[in-house]
C-alpha cells in the first residue's frame, strides 16, 4: 500500500465535509482561506494496518497544525471512520492444518504478513511458528534522522514503521496540496449531485453527499507535490506511479526474520540496498547475486519446484505399445518392469534427471497379435485411461491436438523403400565415370599442356628439338603419358618445371576421382520396379506398403489422396522383404512407405533393398502426456540434457547399431563427374600456363631486342641484311624463337668487331642438321 492509497483515503474528507466550514473565515482575516479543513480518513480500526497507521495519522495532524509554514491560519482535521472490515487471522493457520507448509512448498505472502509480525499488538511468536520458511515482502524505509526522532515518539522499531511512516507522509502529502489549493486563491466549495438520490429502506443516505468542485485542482497538486518526508522522497512520476518504489524480501525463520535481499525497479532483486543504488551506476558484479539463500518450510534450503508427485501416492500408468516387429524400440520383458527398449531406455533415463520422484506402473497396449494402433493409443492417454504413453511414437498434427508431447528424442519421417539389384559390368563401362564433354574438355587440355611444355622447353631441351614431325609426336606424347606418370623427358627450365609441377597435381585429382567413380559405378544398385520417387508412384496404379498401427495409412489417404485399395497392410520386417520380392502384380507391392528409424533397421538386415529419394516428412518421436502436463515440459528439458551430455546417442547405439549393412550405402546412384566437378583445377592449370607463357615470351623480345640491335652494328651495309629479311618482321622472329638458348648468349657475348655473327635468316637449315 503506498502514499496514493492514503492520500485518497485523506482526501475523501473533502467530498464528505459541511460547507458551513468553508465560509468561515480564518484567523489571519484573510477571506479566501477558511479557518478549517476537514479531511475524511476510512480504515479499519481493528486491522493490522489501521493500528499502525491511526497514531502516525494523529501525530501529522498535530505536527502540520504547529508548523506555521503550512496551512496559515488553517486548521487541518481529520475524520477517521472505521469500515469494519472482516480480518484475515486464520489464514495460515487452515494451510497448516492441511499440510502445505511442510517440505515442497512456497509461500510468498505480501505486506500483510509483515505488518502482521511487526505489530505489537498481536502475538508474533504464534504468528513465527506458523510461517516457518514464508517470504515475506515489506515496504523499504530508508535511514534518516527525522525517521529516528519520530519512531522515538510511537515507541516502534524502523522495521516495524513502515505503514506508520507511509501514513505520516501522507497527512503531510495532503496538506502541502490543500496549502498549495488556497495559496492559488481557490476556495473551499461543494455542489450537490442530481445522480445520487436516497433509497427507501437503505441507511446510506446517499442524497447527502457533496462533490468538491476544485478535487480536479487538488489531485493534481497532490500528484506534484515533491518534499522529503520520514520514509524517504514523496514524488509521483508522470504515470503516477511514486518513484523509487522498493521492498524488503524477508525470510521467517526461527524466532525471527532475516533479510534476503532487496527489489526495486532500478535493480529488480538485489542484495544491495535500493537507495545504495540510486546515486550510483549498476555494479554487475554485485548486483549478479540476486537475492541471499532461503529456508524453505520444512526447513530445507533446496529450492522447492511447487508441486511434486507423492512419493506413495498412485503411480503413474504409463501406456506402452505391445509391438510384434521392430522389437529394438519397445517389447514385452520379463524384467521387473515388464518393458523393454530404445525407447523404454530413453524415458527411464529421462526421468531419472526430474528433481522430483515419479512413480510408474508400465500397461502394456494391444493383443500381441500385430501392432497397435498408436492414434488409439494417444487416445487413450486423452481420455485419462493412461497418465501418459512411450515408445516409438510419432508427434503429428491430429495428435498434438490431444495431448502433449515432450521434445522428440529421435527423428523420424516417411521415406519409400523399393527393391533393388547389382548393375551387370559392359565393355564400356569404364568410360561411364566422366561425362562426353569431360572426356572432350580433357583431350583438350592434355594437348594444350603438352604445347605449353614444349614452347617453354624448345630453346634449353635437346629433347623437344628435331624434325617438325618428331617435335608433333614428342608433344603427343608427353601430354597423354603425363596421365600415367610414365613421361621419359626431362624438362630443364624453370618455367617448364613450374608448368608440370601444377599439371601433376591436377592429373592426381583426376585419376583419383576417376577411379572413386568407377569403382562406385561397378557396384551401384538400381531400382528394379521402375520407380523414381514419390511423384512417380502416386502417378503409378502399383501396391504400396505400409507397417500396421502407422499413421502413415492416414498420411496416405488423406494428405496424398491414393486409394485404399492400392494400400497392404504389413506387419514385419519379413513380411517388408516378401511383398518386395513378390512384386505390385504377383500379390505383393511395388514399394513400402514407412517411418525412418523402421526402414534403418529393415535395410540393415536386407541389404537387397533401398531408399528411394529423400524423407517427405519431417518429425520425430516422443512421449504422450495429457494436456497441459507439467511432466511433459521437465521430460523435455530432460531429453534435452541426455542429447547434450550424449547418453542418449549412447543408448541409441546400444539397441540400434552393429547393422549389417546400412541405409546410406543403398543412396541413389552416384552420377557421372562432369565438367562442373573440375573446372577449378583446370582454371587454375590455365593460369598457370598462362603465367609461364607470358615470362617466357617478355624474356624472348629482350633478347630479340638486344640481339638485333648487335647484328645491325655488326652488320651495317644494306647488302648484308636485305629488307625482307629484318628482324622486325614475323619470319625473322619466329627464327629467332627456334634459336638455341646457348646459340643466342653465346652471339649476345660477342663484341662488334669479333668474328663472323651468322644472319638470323641462315638458323633454318642449321637447324636441320641438328
Amino acid at each position: 500500500m503506498g502514499y496514493a492509497y492514503f492520500a485518497a483515503m485523506l482526501l475523501c474528507g473533502f467530498m464528505v465535509a459541511s460547507g458551513t466550514t468553508a465560509a468561515n473565515q480564518n484567523s489571519t482575516g484573510d477571506p479566501a482561506r477558511p479557518a478549517e479543513v476537514r479531511i475524511g480518513a476510512l480504515f479499519t480500526f481493528d486491522s493490522v494496518i489501521g493500528k499502525a497507521v491511526r497514531p502516525a495519522i494523529e501525530l501529522a495532524v498535530a505536527h502540520v497544525n504547529s508548523d506555521p509554514s503550512i496551512l496559515r491560519g488553517t486548521k487541518l482535521s481529520v475524520l477517521m471512520q472505521d469500515t469494519n472490515c472482516s480480518g484475515f487471522i486464520g489464514t495460515i493457520e487452515a494451510a497448516k492444518s492441511l499440510g502445505m507448509m511442510s517440505s515442497g512448498y512456497v509461500w510468498i505472502a505480501t505486506d500483510w504478513l509483515s505488518a502482521v509480525m511487526d505489530s505489537s499488538v498481536h502475538g508474533t511468536t504464534d504468528v513465527m511458528e506458523l510461517t516457518q520458511g514464508v517470504l515475506v515482502l515489506r515496504q523499504h524505509v530508508s535511514h534518516s534522522d527525522i525517521q529516528k526522532a519520530l519512531l522515538s515518539k510511537w515507541n516502534l522499531t524502523r522495521n516495524g514503521s513502515a505503514y506508520s511512516m507511509r501514513a505520516y507522509d501522507s497527512v503531510w502529502l495532503v496538506a502541502h496540496a490543500a496549502e498549495r489549493l488556497l495559496s492559488e486563491g481557490n476556495t473551499i466549495s461543494f455542489s450537490a449531485d442530481t445522480n445520487l438520490r436516497a433509497t427507501k429502506g437503505s441507511n446510506l443516505q446517499l442524497d447527502s453527499l457533496r462533490i468538491f468542485n476544485n478535487g480536479n485542482k487538488l489531485l493534481e497538486n497532490v500528484w506534484n507535490v515533491n518534499f522529503s518526508g520520514v520514509s524517504g522522497p514523496v514524488q509521483f512520476t508522470l504515470d503516477r506511479n511514486l518513484i523509487h518504489p522498493a521492498y524488503d524480501i524477508l525470510n521467517i525463520g526461527g524466532t525471527g526474520v532475516r533479510t534476503i535481499g532487496y527489489w526495486s525497479n532500478i535493480s529488480g532483486l538485489s542484495v544491495v540496498a535500493p537507495e545504495n543504488l540510486y546515486s550510483s551506476a549498476l555494479n554487475s558484479s554485485t548486483n549478479n547475486v540476486q537475492l541471499h539463500s532461503v529456508i524453505w518450510p520444512g526447513q530445507i534450503t533446496e529450492k522447492p519446484r511447487g508441486w511434486e508427485f507423492s512419493y506413495h501416492g498412485k503411480p503413474m500408468r504409463i501406456g506402452v505399445p505391445l509391438r510384434t516387429s521392430y522389437k529394438e524400440f519397445v517389447t514385452q520383458d520379463n524384467g521387473p518392469d515388464g518393458v523393454k527398449g530404445f525407447a523404454v531406455d530413453v524415458f527411464k533415463a529421462a526421468i531419472s534427471l526430474l528433481p522430483y520422484p515419479v512413480s510408474c506402473d508400465f500397461v502394456l497396449f494391444g493383443d500381441g497379435l500385430k501392432n497397435p494402433s498408436y492414434s488409439d493409443l494417444v487416445q487413450k492417454v486423452s481420455e485419462n485411461y493412461f497418465d501418459a504413453a512411450i515408445g516409438d511414437i510419432a508427434i503429428v498434427t491430429n495428435r498434438t491436438r490431444l495431448v502433449d508431447f515432450t521434445q522428440p528424442y529421435i527423428e523420424s519421417g516417411l521415406i519409400i523403400v523399393a527393391p533393388a539389384k547389382e548393375v551387370e559390368s559392359n565393355a564400356w563401362a569404364f568410360l561411364k565415370p566422366f561425362t562426353f564433354q569431360m572426356w572432350c574438355v580433357l583431350g583438350v587440355i592434355f594437348l594444350f599442356v603438352g604445347a605449353v611444355v614444349w614452347v617453354l622447353e624448345h630453346r634449353t631441351n635437346t629433347e623437344f628439338r628435331g624434325p617438325p614431325r618428331q617435335q608433333i609426336m614428342t608433344v603427343c606424347w608427353f601430354s597423354f603419358s603425363t596421365m600415367f606418370f610414365a613421361h621419359r623427358e626431362n624438362t630443364v627450365s624453370a618455367l617448364g618445371r613450374f608448368v608440370l609441377l601444377i599439371w601433376l597435381f591436377v592429373v592426381l585429382i583426376i585419376n583419383s576421382s576417376y577411379t572413386a567413380s568407377l569403382t562406385s559405378l561397378l557396384t551401384v544398385q538400381e531400382l528394379t520396379s521402375g520407380i523414381q520417387g514419390l511423384d512417380s508412384l502416386i502417378s503409378s496404379s502399383s501396391a504400396i506398403g505400409y507397417q500396421v498401427g502407422s499413421f502413415s495409412r492416414n498420411y496416405l489417404v488423406d494428405e496424398l489422396n491414393i486409394a485404399e485399395s492400392r494400400l497392404v497392410p504389413l506387419n514385419s520386417a519379413s513380411d517388408y522383404a516378401r511383398a518386395l520380392e513378390l512384386g505390385s502384380g504377383n500379390g505383393g507391392v511395388a514399394a513400402i512407405i514407412d517411418e525412418l528409424p523402421y526402414v534403418e533397421i529393415f535395410l540393415s538386415k536386407y541389404c537387397k533393398f533401398k531408399t528411394v529419394g529423400q524423407v517427405f516428412t519431417k518429425s520425430g518421436w516422443g512421449f504422450a502426456f495429457p494436456r497441459d502436463s507439467p511432466l511433459a515440459e521437465d521430460l523435455s528439458t530432460a531429453i534435452l540434457t541426455l542429447s547434450e551430455n550424449g547418453n542418449l546417442q549412447r543408448i541409441h547405439d546400444e539397441w540400434l547399431s552393429g547393422t549389417e549393412c546400412s541405409a546410406d550405402n543403398n543412396g541413389a546412384a552416384s552420377n557421372a563427374l562432369s565438367l562442373s566437378s573440375f573446372w577449378g583445377l583446370f582454371l587454375i592449370c590455365g593460369l598457370a600456363c598462362l603465367l609461364a607463357l607470358v615470362i617466357f615470351f617478355l624474356r624472348i623480345f629482350c633478347q630479340y631486342s638486344r640481339y638485333s640491335n648487335q647484328v645491325e652494328v655488326q652488320y651495317p651495309e644494306p647488302q648484308i641484311v636485305s629488307r625482307s629479311a629484318r628482324l622486325t618482321t614475323i619470319k625473322s622472329l619466329i627464327s629467332f624463337v627456334d634459336k638455341k638458348e646457348e646459340e643466342v648468349k653465346n652471339a649476345l657475348k660477342q663484341r662488334p668487331n669479333g668474328t663472323q655473327h651468322p644472319s638470323i635468316g641462315s638458323t633454318a637449315t642449321e637447324e636441320q642438321s641438328t
